[in-house]
């Protein structure tokens, strides 16, 4: 027995579908058009569109463009999608790759709850007579209103969330600085020795640098909140009423819960994406973080007796097939090839950012595409640094004070006292003898052993002034 089918017609030509499908002829041709990446358009803008929708047909019956049963059926649709999302994945097939600044998109939703309003009316999906989904769904509206109100919607979410795994980070970071302050270790420059530092510093640093980005990403939420609903195809409002601009703004507001704006120029929001560029580009600041303290880690981490010695990573899994025993770092890793694909993103939407023409950017799609993408990697690879890494991270004491040694250390730390060329030779005639070293200086009476002492303390060579 043959599926039911249903025929919808636009002025292309027709198309038939299952006479239950849930989206009608525009998707249908979207999926013929554009099947280029195998993915989907993210959830969340989808449920932002839909959170849109249903602003419009409350705002459209307040105003009396909408009569009361079509706008109540429209919300009803919206609920059912918002309330049960994963149900209705099915009906949101268009590929995140798409032309058309993001119509197909639009779209896609449109027929999906015009379908579901039909059903709850009593009608058979795709009877258009009774409630349509260009005519009655998206009343008042245009892709271009639509969809960048909705991407900062869903973005201002994803920021917020994004805000306070940053914070969940620094605090871990800060208990790591207090529980390691008295740890003295070797510190670092271009990969050479420098000077005697504690551990719990390396990790104040770290908690410095994570809290800038925790503070620049929270900002962000400000540039997202102007929205450019009600301003239709370019900005001007054409089509629609000053009234519903006003109305559909202040229900977005109380539905979504976020402080929204109405544009005071919104042909500016539907041509210019510079906020998302600005958004993506934090994002970019915040990967550069982690791909520093991720590489110090996995070099503090190296060894165990190869290496650096100075962390101890939780070992989470086997590190080779050929090698038993060996254990990577292997969540440091995991954030680096995070924040690597945030840093490729940002290209992306800067590069698409950068292509509109006059009152439009076709390339809104890719751009949302790829910004959506940051914010939710983002979110899961600082949640796992910091759960997975960092909380159970270990000093290895005695690593950190392995390196502090060598008596090249000292002449770092004793120039100041005893001049540069003089610190330089006792370096030479000491090698790796710091009892030496120090017996020298005092021997030559360059120091006192007061002046001495306090030095060394000073600089967390606290064992070494013990044997003065």
């Amino acid at each position: 027995m043959s599926e039911a089918m249903r025929t919808e017609t636009d002025f292309l030509g027709s198309i038939s579908l299952p006479a239950d499908c849930l989206y009608g002829i525009e998707t249908a041709r979207a999926i013929a058009n554009f099947p280029v990446s195998g993915r989907r358009v993210h959830k969340e803008l989808i449920l932002a569109i839909v959170t849109v929708k249903k602003a419009a047909a409350m705002a459209n019956a307040d105003a009396g463009k909408l009569p009361k049963e079509k706008a109540a059926a429209i919300t009803a649709a919206c609920d059912m999608v918002l309330q049960s999302p994963e149900r209705y994945q099915s009906a949101f097939p268009t590929d995140a790759l798409q032309g058309g600044a993001g119509t197909s998109t639009n779209m896609n939703v449109n027929e999906v709850l015009c379908n579901l309003a039909l059903l709850h009316l009593g009608h058979a999906c795709g009877e258009y007579t009774y409630l349509h989904p260009l005519d009655d769904v998206n009343l008042g509206q245009s892709t271009n209103d639509v969809y960048p109100t909705a991407l900062r919607i869903c973005a201002i979410d994803l920021v917020r969330r994004l805000s306070s795994r940053c914070a969940a980070l620094q605090e871990s970071l800060q208990k790591k600085e207090q529980a390691f302050d008295a740890i003295p270790k070797l510190g670092r420059t271009e990969l050479m020795d420098a000077v005697p530092i504690t551990l719990g510093e390396e990790f104040g640093a770290y908690a410095q640098a994570i809290a800038r980005d925790r503070w620049r990403i929270y900002k962000a939420e400000e540039r997202l909140r102007q929205i450019n609903l009600g301003g239709t195809a370019v900005g001007t409002g054409n089509n629609t009423t000053r009234q519903y601009g006003v109305l559909v703004t202040e229900y977005l507001r109380d539905l979504t819960g976020l402080g929204l704006a109405r544009a005071e120029y919104p042909m500016d929001l539907t041509q210019n994406c510079d906020v998302f560029v600005e958004v993506s580009g934090l994002l970019k600041a915040l990967a550069v973080s982690l791909i520093k303290i991720s590489s110090d880690l996995r070099l503090m981490g190296s060894g165990p007796y190869g290496g650096l010695s100075e962390l101890r990573l939780s070992p989470l899994q086997e590190g080779s097939t050929i090698m038993p025993g060996k254990v990577n770092p292997v969540i440091p890793e995991m954030a680096t090839q995070a924040a690597i694909q945030v840093m490729a993103n940002d290209e992306a939407v800067a590069s698409c950012a950068s292509l509109g023409n006059f009152e439009l950017n076709a390339f809104l799609p890719l751009l949302a595409d790829r910004l959506l993408d940051s914010l939710k990697i983002l979110d899961a690879a600082v949640d796992l640094l910091t759960t997975r890494c960092i909380d159970p991270l270990e000093a290895d004491i005695a690593g950190c004070r392995s390196h502090l040694s060598h008596a090249l250390i000292l002449a770092t730390v004793l120039s100041p006292y005893i001049g540069y060329e003089k610190a330089s030779e006792l370096a030479k005639t000491c090698g790796n003898d710091r009892e030496k070293y120090c017996r020298l200086v005092l021997e030559e009476g360059l120091m006192t052993k007061e002046a001495l002492t306090r030095v060394l303390r000073a600089h967390h060579l606290e064992d070494l002034a013990s044997q003065l």
